[in-house]
């Protein structure tokens, strides 16, 4: 029997691509299933994004690229940060990915390793503990609390942090909960990190268009005292429903950026060109398609969270960013994998238990908001159905 390295051993995963794989299995045995698991917008990416990758194609763009990406796709990143953020970043700070997760996963690889602390969020993306256990680090939760409205506590943060702490991750717009961490929280935040010269700090601002109720996302880049320890993601995935492009980007410290380059090299090469050219068009291009999403979202998340409050045992705070609700499932009795497991097996509905996010996961249940109004109203009616028959 062939046994990889102990690192191997320590991988996890991303539940939500195996409750995709069974509600689509279930789906091609003829069974009516409505997935609220998928982290991933429900609308297509928009025709002249498609389009440019076609005529990139056509133009004859079908080779290697630089590795930290064509020169104009991180000149168009560039612009894209200037209008959000109000800051200058060069081009050379700039690297493009094939998604978000090469960016973790390359900042976990380049600061962790046995002896050291990183820090993450609890409930948070599957992926950040996964990787910190992959490169032997010790992964130390950072408690995201619905009591605080799903933000993080700048001063329970800056209260984990040891000399042994090399790393700290953040996300805000955050999945799984959809909670935005205030301005003035983050001001503290930066404020005390200033004690901690030592720690590199990861933002993953992924979901940074996805606020409502005027909140608006707070970027890292805006703090000129950290930048020389930052990094931060972002990509195309989540903001132009271009999830399967496998696009994104991220921007390095100058410390940082000849060696996450180098790791480009050797795994990755580079991404395809001709989603390049796509992702330069959906910089520049109208971003009415966008506008008509966000829209969504916003009606969605109202009517996940006024149909959940109306079902016995269950309590959800209407989520202030990204597509996703995360309710308070403890007082149906039910334990939050169970019952995600009963749903899609007995009920046809698709959803995340709040474990496969983390130890403090546990009690709430992962709802997406990318599906349609009709089909969520019809999924939360099978939850309550569900809810009423197994108590009966």
């Amino acid at each position: 029997m062939i046994h990889p390295v102990a690192a191997f051993e320590r991988i996890g995963e991303e539940n939500a691509f195996a409750v995709l794989a069974r509600a689509t299995q279930l789906s091609a045995e003829g069974k009516d299933i409505i997935n609220l698991g998928i982290g991933q917008p429900d609308f297509k990416t928009p025709e002249h994004i498609v389009e440019a990758a076609i005529k990139a194609l056509r133009d004859g763009h079908h080779g290697y690229t630089p590795a930290a990406g064509l020169l104009e796709t991180r000149e168009a990143v560039c612009r894209r940060t200037l209008a959000m953020t109000g800051v200058e970043v060069s081009p050379d700070s700039v690297m493009i990915m094939p998604g978000g997760k090469p960016t973790m996963y390359s900042a976990i690889r380049m600061l962790g390793e046995p002896g050291t602390d990183i820090l993450y969020p609890d409930p948070g993306f599957p992926i950040y503990r996964s990787m910190i256990e992959h490169v032997g680090a010790n992964p130390v939760p950072v408690p995201v609390r619905e009591e605080n409205g799903f933000a993080f506590s700048a001063e329970e943060t800056l209260s984990l942090i040891t000399p042994q702490t090399r790393l700290l991750i953040l996300n805000s717009p955050a999945n799984p909960t959809g909670g935005v961490t205030p301005k003035s929280e983050i001001d503290r935040l930066v404020s005390g990190l200033a004690d901690h010269p030592h720690v590199v700090i990861l933002s993953d601002e992924i979901y940074d268009v996805m606020t409502y109720d005027g909140e608006r996302h707070t970027s890292l880049l805006t703090y000129p005292e950290i930048r020389d320890r930052l990094i931060v993601l972002n990509g195309w995935s989540k903001t132009w429903a271009m999830t399967g492009w496998r696009m994104g980007w991220s921007i390095w410290p100058d410390d940082l950026i000849g060696y996450v380059r180098k790791l480009a090299v050797n795994c990755w090469s580079c991404v395809n060109a001709p989603s390049q050219f796509a992702g330069i068009a959906a910089i520049d291009g109208p971003q009415d398609s966008v506008n008509d999403m966000l829209a969504a979202f916003d009606r969605r998340r109202t009517l996940v969270t006024d149909r959940l409050n109306t079902l016995p045992g269950i309590s959800c705070v209407l989520p202030k960013g990204a597509f996703y609700a995360f309710p308070n499932i403890s007082g149906t009795g039910w334990k939050a994998k169970p019952l995600a497991s009963a749903l899609l097996e007995k009920a046809g509905v698709a959803l995340i238990g709040g474990p496969d996010f983390g130890i403090l996961g546990e009690g709430y249940i992962r709802v997406s908001c990318a599906n349609s109004e009709a089909n969520i109203d019809a999924a939360i009616t099978r939850l309550g159905e569900f809810l009423e028959a197994e108590k009966g």
